[in-house]
């Protein structure tokens, strides 16, 4: 039995990379435990419900970072067991979309994947790879995948150069080719056309209401030439209030935080307050 699971292996991985997808045996083993655990899920009306479901099944998964910098090439990258902020986002909604469409095999989970993190949903290259949260939100809501929902709950436009990896080029492996370097630099020219809205740290008490379980959450920064420093979902709880799940770099694993949202953003010296995208 172990030998054929092994075999599978191998012939899963060979085929991925063969699509330009990159997923260990491990994760190809998680994908299928995950995607059986999220078919026993109950059906929920509210898209919301359904990704908050989904988002449980992470619960303690450990936060890593840099999970997509593999290999000298850009590829779709597929990893369950260890999630950053934006990936554990992405890998919910995914599993997400499947799951409505009533289609959890790796295939249809590959293809969500590719459509919400890659600009129009098609990976081309390093670039194509959609590493601005703010360009994240405006181009998977153009796919009709979600909806900037921050100037209806109160956000106002915020006026910001964004160039941080084009200044920082050292921090990133991927930029060390010139021509990645070069396609990152058209991506923040475009960028200083564009306005973003933000709901302030201080209005997000009187505005909580207006946000619902399953609302992916952005948390916007005062840093140079950065828009978001970290993302989540929100989730009422118990008390009655906003938490984020999330996957958390201070606790090191996917979890809900201890305190509201608002409460939680106030220990966060550079936030400035959060963006809100709606699922669709």
């Amino acid at each position: 039995m172990k030998q054929l699971f092994l075999l599978f292996s191998l012939l899963f991985v060979t085929i991925t990379f063969a699509q330009n997808i990159t997923c260990s045996p491990e994760d190809a083993t998680a994908f299928h435990k995950k995607s059986k655990e999220i078919s026993l899920l109950p059906q929920s009306v509210n898209f919301g419900d359904s990704l908050i479901s989904i988002g449980k099944t992470f619960l303690k998964i450990p936060y890593v970072a840099k999970t997509l910098e593999v290999g000298e090439k850009e590829s779709l990258v597929v990893n369950l067991h260890g999630l950053d902020c934006t990936t554990f986002v992405e890998n919910v909604l995914a599993f997400g979309l499947i799951s409505r469409a009533d289609s959890l095999d790796f295939t249809s989970f590959t293809n969500a994947l590719e459509e919400i993190r890659y600009r129009d949903g098609q990976l081309n290259g390093y670039g194509s790879r959609l590493h601005y949260f703010t360009e994240w939100i405006s181009n998977n809501q153009a796919k009709g995948l979600v909806k900037n929902m921050t100037s209806e709950i109160g956000g106002k436009i915020v006026k910001k150069e964004i160039n941080f990896m084009g200044t920082h080029r050292d921090l990133y492996p991927f930029l060390k080719d010139d021509a990645n370097y070069n396609t990152i630099l058209k991506t923040e020219t475009a960028l200083k056309e564009n306005e973003f809205c933000v709901l302030s740290q201080e209005d997000i008490a009187a505005n909580e209401h207006l946000i619902q379980s399953g609302d992916i959450i952005a948390l916007a920064t005062s840093i140079k030439g950065l828009d978001v420093t970290h993302t989540g979902i929100a989730i009422r709880a118990k008390d009655g209030r906003i938490h984020m799940l999330h996957a958390s770099t201070g606790s090191m694993q996917v979890e809900v935080t201890k305190l509201p949202l608002v409460d939680y953003l106030k220990k966060i010296k550079s936030n400035i307050g959060i963006m809100v995208a709606r699922p669709l």
